[in-house]
């Protein structure tokens, strides 16, 4: 694919994350982005304000400048912990028993939006590109177009979006898809985000998809694209072979004391499928005796969202699971689950990564799943661990050379784990080298050329293609 030079980018986001660091990931691309072409990254600073006041903290990290706004008591309950988390976020990952609707929720969630928007507008240069991240901010696009701008807006949508029949319990819903028509252009992980999208367009706004995947609805035409992310393959890879990625895999493997290590790490979430992973593994030590004392799950889950209930249980079940499982199988000299609360360092799990046997990411739903492919990216090449995917991660769609399972099915994980300790060395790496290739071919960069070329070349419409006279058109910047 060639890609071409495009305008300078507005990133919007809950969070900033300029530079990568820890949080690595589609960070790195975002601040890639910013740093190729120009621009500001603007968000939430995670931190708390008596009374909104709108005032913008600049700076500079990594050579990224970022512009964040506190949010006071009142947004940070009922945008962020309520109706991003506690309404889409179990929504969209298909928990509509724990989804909760309140008025109050939505009516915060729209505050907000307006908020970023208001905030942000003045930041908007006549010909930059507005890239708008992921669920907490579905209707900044809407608020921005009510303001005036007419410059090209892209959203990508990091987790799933969910089968109209689940999406249609959500009381604003169809004013919600209605505003994503803002947008110039929307980017999903799979084919299957894009195809439910799709098919709520048609089914219950009454718009048409033309084959080439643009949504019409109401005179406004949307650009629909299959973009999964990728990460910083060779970045990645770089890690894995750092002094303290080595270090970790000898003092890891050294622990483990010739078992096999099984390696999980996940937010501490609901939708990551710990419990049936943790059952999967129960059922696999009961059913192969022989290999009990041979091999240790490592679990590594970082909490987050502690200020939501569901979140606090989940730890709590957990807990009370890993407890269980280690005081009926475990021995004087064997603790069958390490389960370990707390965050590490990139190079850190890369070390863990290498040293494991096993790569077990078994989500119940996730929209792309980015470990799955760190996994990959830290393996040695000569002697690769096995990767065990649920079907239900975005990441399935390319990773077909790992061992796939339906999470739900204790038998199929036990199955799997069976399978991939079995595993001969020639097919561990037959397996790995195509999964790698892939990993490197679409990896981080490759997720952010392919959106933002996209968004330049998307074909403007009636009044935006001709826009308010203090404002140049875009035009000349579309991809050839």
């Amino acid at each position: 694919m060639e890609f071409y030079p495009m305008s300078r980018l507005i990133v919007i986001s809950n969070r900033v994350s300029a530079g990568g660091g820890a949080a690595g990931g589609l960070a790195v691309a975002l601040s890639a982005g910013l740093r190729e072409n120009g621009g500001i990254w603007f968000g939430w600073s995670g931190e708390r304000i008596d009374e909104f006041t709108g005032q913008i903290n600049f700076r500079i990290e990594d050579g990224v400048r970022t512009a964040t706004v506190d949010l006071e008591d009142q947004d940070i309950e009922e945008y962020y912990n309520g109706f991003a988390n506690r309404t889409l976020w179990p929504l969209f990952h298909y928990r509509i028993d724990l989804a909760e609707y309140e008025r109050s929720f939505a009516g915060g969630y729209r505050r907000a939006n307006e908020r970023f928007a208001d905030t942000v507008l003045p930041l908007i240069e006549p010909e930059d590109h507005v890239w708008v991240q992921d669920y907490h901010m579905l209707p900044l696009g809407s608020e921005l177009r009510a303001r005036g701008v007419t410059n090209r807006i892209g959203f990508f949508l990091h987790i799933p979006w969910p089968p109209r029949r689940l999406l249609v319990t959500l009381p604003e819903v169809r004013e919600l898809v209605e505003t994503l028509f803002a947008y110039d252009l929307i980017g999903f992980h799979t084919r299957e985000w894009l195809d439910s999208f799709a098919d709520f367009v048609v089914h219950e706004l009454g718009g048409a998809i033309s084959d080439d995947d643009v949504a019409t609805w109401n005179g406004q035409r949307l650009k629909l694209l299959v973009c999964p992310a990728g990460i910083d393959a060779a970045e990645f890879k770089a890690l894995s072979e750092s002094e303290t990625a080595r270090r970790t895999c000898i003092r890891v493997r050294e622990s483990a004391v010739g078992r096999a290590l099984i390696v999980g790490v996940d937010r501490l979430d609901y939708s990551k499928g710990l419990e049936e992973r943790f059952q999967g593994y129960e059922r696999f030590l009961s059913e192969h005796p022989e290999e009990r004392k041979e091999v240790v799950l490592l679990q590594i889950a970082p909490p987050s969202r502690g200020a939501v209930e569901s979140y606090q249980q989940i730890r709590t079940r957990l807990e009370g699971l890993a407890g269980k499982i280690n005081g009926a199988h475990a021995a004087l000299d064997w603790v069958p689950i390490r389960y370990v609360n707390q965050a590490y360092g990139r190079d850190v799990l890369a070390g863990v990564y290498r040293a494991s046997r096993i790569g077990l990411v078994t989500p119940l739903r996730d929209g792309m799943n980015l470990v799955a492919k760190e996994y990959v990216a830290a393996q040695d090449p000569s002697d690769p661990g096995v990767l065990i995917l649920s079907r239900f991660a975005g990441a399935a769609e390319e990773m077909t050379e790992a061992v796939l399972v339906n999470p739900h099915s204790a038998e199929e994980i036990s199955d799997a784990i069976r399978t991939a300790l079995a595993m001969p060395l020639a097919e561990r790496i037959s397996r790995w080298e195509r999964l790698m290739e892939k990993v490197q071919q679409q990896d981080v960069m490759w997720w952010l050329h392919r959106f933002t070329a996209a968004l330049s070349a998307v074909e403007l419409h009636g009044e935006r293609a001709n826009p308010l006279p203090l404002i140049e058109s875009d035009e000349g910047h579309e991809v050839a």
